[in-house]
């Protein structure tokens, strides 16, 4: 069976997932097989594997950056959460139904078994399992039965590193505070705490960590510096949504739904000179893009309702008469059509039947059953201002609940107009830059200042910078002790 340790949070977003991406590099560059394992994620962007299951985004990063396949196995319990307080519940990549938190929290320990079982069969298969926590261990209203933190520390008998986030302020309280508030076998499971995101003199925090050591009695493994990578992040929480910057010259708006979902499909077209990739969500940003963007979503008629209350509506529809690009993937493809229907609410209680954008032919009805699949081919049979695109293959995978008037192509258009179910059509090389070189020749600029961008090999050096960084910062002779448990 594998070697495991355990990267735990002080409160969300300080930096869990990409600590974990980084270890899965450390160790794969050291000679190690390693996998990423996360019990539960709460998270709207997702991935379909080779096999047809869903799993969260964050551990096929790591899996990316441990330079292997991702596998459901990898997140058995996906949570996407469809209101405020419901989520759809994904077990082992199959949709299991809708249900509210009350329901859940008293069922999480029915998981228990299945979570033992994939963590199992992945560490037979592996030399180091790299798992990632969830929120922080000390929320004491989630303790019961937890499945995701500490209680499933002691189910797999892994060590733990207990992350803080100094750049939000308060890191010395979050983390003397957070092990105040576990019990003794949980603190005995933390062998060191590690201080993230730093900016500045290390000198000047030197006094800080020696009084930290003696309160919580470990040792802190590393101060890890401020990253500014270009890695997938996760979800509204993302960075990339409180970028305010101005348009370019070529400017490309995503309408930020508020259950977008797979944003990540557009970060191909964040890597052009020039190029802004704006999120919007109110009418004074919206200003005259060259390409619309209307992005997946959780929930497509509750954020087609948002859509038209918010005014954004009415910006789309006469930027398109006006022969701007349009283009919607998933959700927003759906959202394209002339109807939505959802007789037995399977997603939404907002409406059973509602007109959409009226900008393509198609009608949408959701059922019970949910298309997962990946997806390659040849673009062809496109028309407007993106038929160069034809002829270019693509890969991706179809991830969705509602199914629209048959037979469909992979890509749907009509003008400008263009609609498709597939995520991650951007991702192959040649099909951004085919899209950034028509909108820059519809405004009479050349393209020759923007090289061919090659998404994999980015990644590639990027999560290379991340673990030559995280290496340089973090003990790694102290993080291989604690897998030996010699610490």
């Amino acid at each position: 069976m594998a070697k495991n340790i355990m990267i735990q949070g002080t409160m969300s977003n300080v930096g869990k997932s990409i600590l974990c991406a980084a270890l899965c590099r450390i160790f794969r560059q050291d000679g190690y097989k390693t996998a990423p394992f996360k019990s539960q994620n709460m998270a709207l962007n997702s991935f379909i594997t080779h096999d047809g299951r869903e799993m969260g985004r964050a551990q096929v990063v790591q899996a990316e950056a441990a330079g292997i396949e991702p596998d459901v196995r990898m997140n058995p319990i996906l949570l996407k959460p469809t209101t405020d307080v419901g989520s759809q519940v994904i077990v082992n990549g199959k949709v299991q139904g809708n249900m509210n938190a009350m329901a859940y929290f008293r069922k999480k320990s029915d998981y228990i078994p299945v979570i033992k079982k994939t963590y199992d069969s992945l560490s037979s298969e592996y030399e180091i399992i790299v798992i990632e926590g969830a929120g922080s261990p000390a929320e004491i209203n989630l303790k019961q039965n937890d499945i995701v933190n500490m209680g499933l520390a002691q189910i797999v008998d892994a060590p733990v590193l207990l992350v803080g986030d100094i750049d939000r302020g308060g890191v010395f309280a979050q983390l003397y505070g957070t092990m105040s508030l576990l019990e003794t076998s949980e603190r005995q499971r933390i062998k060191g705490t590690i201080i993230n995101k730093f900016r500045g003199d290390l000198s000047v925090l030197e006094p800080g960590i020696s009084m930290l050591e003696e309160l919580c009695k470990v040792p802190v493994a590393g101060v890890i510096p401020y990253l500014h990578l270009d890695i997938d992040d996760e979800d509204s929480l993302s960075e990339r949504f409180s970028d305010h910057s101005q348009p370019k010259l070529i400017d490309i708006v995503v309408i930020k739904l508020p259950r977008i979902s797979n944003f990540t499909d557009f970060s191909p077209l964040e890597h052009y000179q020039n190029v802004s990739l704006r999120y919007v969500d109110r009418i004074v940003d919206f200003h005259q893009p060259d390409l619309i963007i209307l992005p997946g979503t959780k929930n497509t008629i509750a954020d087609l309702f948002w859509l038209r209350q918010s005014g954004l509506e009415a910006l789309i529809l006469k930027a398109a008469s006006r022969g701007t690009p349009v283009f919607g993937i998933c959700g927003g493809f759906q959202m394209l059509g002339e109807t939505i229907s959802d007789p037995m609410q399977t997603e939404s209680s907002v409406c059973s039947h509602c007109p959409g954008l009226g900008l393509l032919n198609i009608q949408t009805e959701f059922k019970e059953e949910k298309t997962q699949t990946q997806t390659k081919g040849v673009i062809s049979d496109l028309n407007g201002v993106f038929s160069g695109l034809n002829g270019l293959s693509y890969q991706g995978y179809e991830i969705h609940m509602g199914k629209s008037t048959k037979p469909l192509p992979l890509i749907m258009n009509k003008g400008n107009i263009y609609g498709t179910y597939i995520h991650g059509i951007f991702d192959l090389p040649g099909i951004s830059d085919t899209i950034i070189k028509a909108l820059s020749n519809e405004k009479n600029y050349s393209f020759d200042i923007l090289n061919t961008f090659d998404l994999q090999v980015h990644k590639s050096r990027q999560y290379d910078l991340l673990a030559e960084t995280v290496r340089k910062n973090l003990n790694m002779d102290f993080v291989y002790r604690v897998l030996e448990r010699s610490v």
